[in-house]
């Protein structure tokens, strides 16, 4: 591996941060002083964290500041209660596994001394994706999804200008990592499962952001923040095909899978494309003596993420094949509030709340990611200890129940029934000003 890849990389295979608790794959846990905000925080903008939520505030920094942090969040595994194409008609039950996660973040910026210039580079984890059912050869949904993983680091170098007592503008260049793993278990109608398949791969791809700040009257600041989209490219998978069945039959007649593939197992190679969105963030904070409150509206533009095409090489007939299923998701905005009272100079307290609707329509919804509305509430805190600053933030997601009732048994896909499910987070960072 190329010497320049070696840090994203190892944040991913030491902190493993996905999960999909936010507005479809998207996490917004960039920093623990923004999270206890309910991430209202576009506006406010005024620690480290800036490199993520609006470059444009780090002009509001002074000297040199180094932050480093962690969340860790608790995924508690969706009940669904209903039918797929494997149940026969017979309603049951299925839990995902409760799964933990670890969403790292790490900060450096640079003030120059005459206010106007900041610059600085982040660490971070802006996407991931993680579901895992209980047995990839007994559950209901094994012939559309066993376990899928995504796993995304952002390395995000930056730069802000001062323009005035008025506005700042920043920008920056975003490189993205990541890392995904699909697994499932496709089923030979009346006859059992036909193997076991895990796609495993990296890839990368480039964007950018740009932010802006404005402070019109005092005590008021306005902000705006916009990243690009990114195609992350999972090129040269290794796909892995094992306990094949060798008795399934296949085309031509007599002929059994385990023959068609030269055995029970089978290493192939395997590409795929997923389209990670653009973002958008409009906030305005307002300072009351002790007390700062800020409302934010942050867009997603999920249409991008219109498929999810797999194309896997050295087909075996119709038994491996590509697959470019349906997503269509749609744009969505959610809305953030949060509040900061400074109790005394060292010490901070804070809390938000938010509304995060899902992008996933119910006609592509499947088992990878059964979403819905989510309600978050949060309440967080700060304090500073000479040069270091420490922020802690708790988070608790409240996921709506959705039915859905896209079953195709044809195709073999969808289900009709109810998702439940909820999550928690904990956040920690610790800062240091020089």
């Amino acid at each position: 591996m190329r010497g320049w890849k070696t840090l994203p990389v190892l944040v991913v295979l030491l902190f493993s941060s996905s999960t999909s608790f936010a507005a479809g794959f998207r996490l917004p846990e960039a920093g623990a002083k923004a999270m206890g905000m309910g991430f209202a925080f576009t506006a406010q903008a005024d620690d480290p964290s800036a490199i993520y939520f609006n470059p444009a505030g780090l002009t509001q920094l002074k000297g040199q500041n180094v932050m480093l942090g962690l969340t860790y969040l608790r995924e508690n595994g969706g009940e669904f209660t209903g039918t797929t194409p494997l149940t026969g008609g017979a309603s049951v039950s299925e839990t995902q596994k409760d799964l933990n996660f670890y969403i790292p973040n790490a900060y450096y910026t640079r003030t120059t001394n005459s206010g106007n210039v900041s610059y600085g580079v982040g660490i971070f984890a802006p996407f991931g994706l993680g579901q895992e059912y209980e047995d990839a050869n007994t559950s209901i949904f094994r012939n559309q999804i066993t376990k899928i993983d995504l796993q995304t680091v952002v390395v995000n170098p930056t730069i802000a200008f001062k323009v005035g007592e008025i506005l700042s503008v920043g920008a920056g260049i975003d490189w993205m990592y990541g890392k995904a793993e699909l697994d499932k278990t496709p089923v030979v109608p009346g006859v059992g499962n036909l193997y076991n398949l895990d796609l495993d791969g990296d890839g990368d791809a480039w964007g950018y952001n740009i932010g802006l700040l404005l402070k019109p009257i005092a005590n008021l600041r306005i902000g705006a923040n916009y990243r690009s989209k990114f195609n992350l490219k999972i090129e040269d998978a290794d796909v892995e095909v094992r306990n094949i069945n060798s008795t399934v039959p296949f085309v031509p007649p007599g002929v059994t899978a385990a023959a068609a593939f030269g055995g029970t197992s089978f290493d192939t190679k395997g590409n795929a494309k997923i389209y990670v969105p653009a973002t958008f963030a409009l906030g305005v904070a307002y300072t009351m003596g002790r007390l700062t409150v800020e409302a934010d509206a942050d867009w997603t533009f999920w249409d991008s993420f219109s498929s999810l095409p797999i194309d896997i090489r050295n087909n075996v007939g119709s038994l491996l094949p590509d697959t470019n299923a349906p997503k269509n998701w749609n744009n969505v905005v959610a809305f953030r509030v949060g509040a900061e009272y400074r109790v005394t100079d060292p010490l901070a307290l804070r809390a938000g709340f938010v509304f995060d609707p899902s992008p996933v329509p119910a006609a592509t919804m499947g088992p990878e990611l059964p979403d819905a509305d989510k309600l978050h509430y949060a309440v967080g805190a700060g304090y500073k200890i000479g040069n270091v600053t420490i922020d802690g933030a708790f988070l608790y997601i409240d996921k709506k129940d959705r039915t859905v009732n896209n079953q195709n048994n044809t195709a073999g896909t969808g289900f009709n029934g109810t998702w439940t499910g909820d999550a928690w987070l904990a956040g920690l960072d610790v800062g240091y000003h020089f």
